[in-house]
């Protein structure tokens, strides 16, 4: 393809070499160059980015994989995007595979809800639509004033499990929680497999962390309203009619396995593999219901801090994840760590949106609860 002609660009907004990666492969299946730029980090880590070609009229995509430096990596596409709008480019497309803060998608007691500021400040900086890849919650799109591509990695992870895993029509996909039910019913009804899920956890997960909104006050006499204090030392009498319930505190039953997993392969689904724990944890419990070899399939491999030698000391077989995000350094260190390549429907997306074509054929076959 003639890139003077082709009427788009696509750049990569990291500094660092082995983010560029991602951005390589999809340019060599488009038969296109990554546009001329320069991103890097000053001696006082401000961020500078130097766009070196014209994208006056154009259509500019940005891919941006996101390292362990979150933060540094979200001001290089911001600089970036805000780069190429001052030099008039004509659309700005964001190509995040994994979107950064998306855990952080709902209030937390006093907290705040940091994805959609992050989804404000990439509109503020000039970005007119993203594609991403198995966002979090899907209800993150909402948080964008511009359209949002969610694609889905299933069946890249789905044809792994076909052609790599040996005997899985022996399998048996498992949720680690009731949460994540739906994601693996999906994978279960497209390969045909059973299902089981594991209830009960050892510690707090995600759904249960306590909602600052929906938090009883601390009430010192629990037999009823005993009205309001004044400054003067007197109460003033409570309104009529109002006394609370008891709030009675909820309590995890322990931990069981829904669903029979002895003498099978127990293959668990998931979007993100960060802190490993928990995944450690459910493989012990398969391994004492009887499962004999177990799988971990995930999108994201963040794989932070010691997870690369959690994995290697459990009883995890192999844990598959896809190149959206960089580990080629957690794979040095745990054999165990397979990579499957998206590349393809991340090029694919590109040419359709930059050619005007139905973004449809890139989702058929895909469940809603996927």
């Amino acid at each position: 393809m003639n890139v003077a002609k082709s009427g788009y660009r696509v750049f990569s907004a990291n500094s660092s070499a082995a983010c560029t990666e991602l951005a390589k492969k999809i340019t060599e299946r488009l038969g296109v160059e990554l546009g001329k730029s320069v991103v890097f980090q000053e001696s006082n880590r401000e961020t500078r980015v130097a766009v070196n070609e014209s994208v006056r009229g154009q259509t500019i995509f940005i891919i941006q994989t996101i390292p362990r430096d979150v933060n540094t990596a979200i001001m290089e596409l911001l600089v970036m995007a805000y780069a190429l709008k001052t030099s008039c480019a004509k659309n700005i497309i964001g190509v995040i595979p994994y979107f950064p803060y998306s855990k952080q998608c709902k209030m937390r007691k006093r907290g705040s809800i940091v994805c959609k500021l992050l989804a404000s400040m990439l509109a503020k900086a000039g970005l007119t639509h993203i594609i991403t890849m198995d966002l979090h919650q899907k209800e993150i799109q909402g948080f964008f004033s511009f359209p949002v591509d969610n694609l889905r990695a299933s069946p890249f992870l789905i044809q792994y499990i076909q052609e790599e895993i040996p005997n899985y029509r022996n399998a048996i996909i498992v949720a680690k929680s009731p949460a994540a039910a739906k994601r693996a019913q999906s994978y279960a009804e497209r390969l045909r497999l059973g299902l089981a899920v594991i209830h009960g956890e050892a510690q707090c997960s995600e759904s249960d962390m306590a909602d600052g909104r929906h938090s009883p006050p601390c009430v010192r006499n629990t037999t009823g309203h005993t009205g309001l204090e004044l400054p003067s030392g007197k109460q003033q009498a409570p309104f009529p009619g109002i006394e609370l319930p008891m709030m009675m505190a909820k309590e995890k039953p322990p931990i069981t396995v829904v669903g029979d997993v002895g003498g099978r392969i127990a293959i668990i689904v998931d979007d993100i593999i960060d802190d490993v724990g928990d995944f450690v944890a459910a493989a012990e419990i398969l391994k004492e219901r009887g499962a004999y070899k177990i799988y971990i399939m995930a999108t994201h491999g963040l794989l932070s801090a010691d997870a690369p030698r959690l994995i290697e000391e459990s009883a995890i077989d192999e844990v598959v994840v896809t190149n959206t995000v960089p580990h080629e350094v957690q794979k040095l260190q745990c054999p165990k760590i397979k990579t499957v390549d998206v590349s393809m429907i991340l090029a694919e997306a590109i040419r359709r949106i930059h050619n005007g074509e139905s973004m449809a054929y890139l989702f058929r076959n895909i469940t809603v609860d996927d």
